[in-house]
């Protein structure tokens, strides 16, 4: 089975589209205010062509196999209609599926004084039970709204218990377990379970999974806070390898392709034995469907191999030395401009940003366009690099950003239509995926290390900016929506009928 030539143009399109202004940024950068060694240069260079292919394998694959694999399982087990095992089913899935989350290793490796495995435990502990409650909210119909401001009161309450020191880390968790791993196989396994509902509102219900699974590692290491204290020891960032000659440069990547390999494999296996075992248990697929999905796992295979050697090698210590050298300058407040400008681009290099956006412009009929939606992340990622700059500059605490971003997010999701709170709450974790985890929280460090700054304090709380502001820019495109609705049924004269979502094609009042 052959992948067709236009679905390859249109991904290489897109990838290329998404990745070309961060390459012309550095090389910008590199070449004027902010001079870097040639090493660095050519490795972040070998790492762009690495991002590139591995990108465009993972998104034709993507669309081949995790999508269809997790709606088949949603639907299944929704149609098996025992409660006690969908529960379970959810939880243990949760579990396994974070657990091999490559963002979440990349953060843990970073942070001082908590064990990895008990760091990525919790974490998986709490995506587990918030995948739960996400399950029960879309079968009983609950309100999102009402369970984000619950859940994010109690976030902040015991934010009151937890050590300064630990805050960002608790809210940077959140962001980094939706990434590339986790987002298409839950957003597609809400599809599933949703699409054997026949109500108005199923559409609505299938988003919102990601927002609730991204609460759950906050509460659980706001709780780990209250044990461990990262502030206890220094941190000390990795040393910038620097290379002497091409033979180096190969070494330095194929030595590090391996340990992807393999980590790779491990984060694949749980899902496939999940599929599975549903499939043993329904047997409702055909021999063609089984091989697509078989050829579609390769592809995404392939592609985040290399999409995370090229971003762990090539784009971190890049990252890293223009945050130093920028931050050096006696005109160091450019950072908070080159932050934003880096923050526009980059969101759409993420991998999990492609998969959200086409499927809300699917599961909408096109109402929502895909690249709305990538405007909307756009500018809210740029606020936030731009906010996270201020903070490295400055020092000032993460609470004082974090508090009035999520009362701003909470208040509107009670004046928007319930489709954009649930997309705005996901679009948030799908943002703050490897791209952030691997080159702005670098580029944060390294200007924080130049500053001489506190990085726990300081650095880190970049993916958590970055998951916040898209919760407000997307809401804010659902009040432009109602208000054009609005206006529109005054002028459909004795039309009592509300006007669906599906009439605005493209929507003009969105495609700003």
């Amino acid at each position: 089975m052959q992948v067709s030539r236009s679905k390859i143009k249109e991904s290489l399109y897109e990838t290329l589209k998404a990745v070309f202004p961060i390459l012309a940024i550095v090389l910008l950068l590199c070449f004027t205010i902010a001079p870097i060694p040639p090493s660095i240069l050519m490795t972040f260079l070998v790492g762009a062509v690495l991002l590139i292919v591995g990108m465009l394998l993972f998104n034709i694959g993507v669309n081949m196999s995790m999508t269809s694999m997790g709606e088949r399982v949603g639907t299944i087990m929704t149609k098996s209609k025992n409660l006690p095992i969908m529960i379970l089913i959810s939880f243990v899935m949760g579990v396994i599926i974070t657990v091999s989350e490559p963002d979440l290793q990349v953060l843990a490796q970073q942070v001082p004084s908590v064990p990895n495995v008990v760091l990525i435990l919790a974490v998986a502990v709490g995506v587990g039970v918030f995948l739960v409650v996400a399950l029960l909210r879309m079968l009983f119909g609950i309100a999102l709204s009402h369970l984000l401001v619950f859940f994010y009161v109690l976030v902040f309450i015991l934010t009151l218990f937890v050590p300064k020191d630990f805050l960002s880390i608790s809210f940077d968790s959140g962001g980094v377990t939706t990434g590339p791993m986790t987002v298409p196989f839950i957003m597609a396994f809400g599809i599933g379970i949703t699409a054997i509902r026949s109500d108005k509102h199923a559409a609505d219900d299938s988003f919102g999974l990601v927002s609730l699974c991204s609460i759950g590692p906050i509460l659980a290491v706001l709780i780990l806070g209250m044990v461990f204290h990262p502030g206890q020891e220094e941190y000390v960032s990795d040393s910038i390898k620097i290379v002497d000659n091409t033979v180096d440069l190969w070494r330095l990547f194929s030595k590090e392709i391996p340990t992807y390999i393999k980590e790779m494999a491990i984060s694949l296996l749980p899902i496939i034995l999940v599929f599975g075992v549903f499939q043993i248990i329904a047997r409702n697929i055909s021999k063609k469907a089984l091989i697509k999905i078989g050829i579609g796992l390769v592809y995404t295979y392939v592609g985040l191999v290399l999409f995370l050697t090229g971003v762990n090698v090539g784009f971190m210590p890049a990252g890293n030395y223009l945050g130093q050298t920028i931050a050096a300058l006696s005109y160091g407040w450019i950072i908070v401009p080159i932050g934003m400008v880096i923050g526009y681009f980059i969101v759409l290099a993420e991998p999990a940003v492609f998969v959200l956006t086409k499927q809300v412009e699917e599961i909408t009929s096109g109402a929502i366009s895909a690249k709305a939606m990538g405007l909307s992340l756009s500018i809210g990622v740029s606020v936030s690099v731009g906010l996270s700059m201020i903070r490295v500059l400055t020092g000032i605490s993460i609470l004082w950003f974090i508090l009035p971003g999520y009362a701003i997010a909470l208040i509107l999701t009670f004046f928007v239509p319930k489709i954009f709170t649930a997309i705005a709450f996901d679009s948030g974790g799908v943002a703050s995926g490897p791209m952030t985890a691997t080159f702005l929280l670098p580029f944060a460090m390294g200007a924080c290390a130049a500053l001489g700054g506190t990085i726990i304090t300081d650095a880190f709380g970049i993916i958590a900016m970055v998951a916040m502001t898209p919760l407000i820019t997307i809401q804010t495109m659902g009040m432009v929506y109602r208000l054009k609705e609005s206006s529109l049924r005054k002028k459909a004269a004795g039309k009592e009928e509300r006007v669906p979502l599906e009439a605005y094609g493209d929507m003009e009042i969105i495609e700003l």
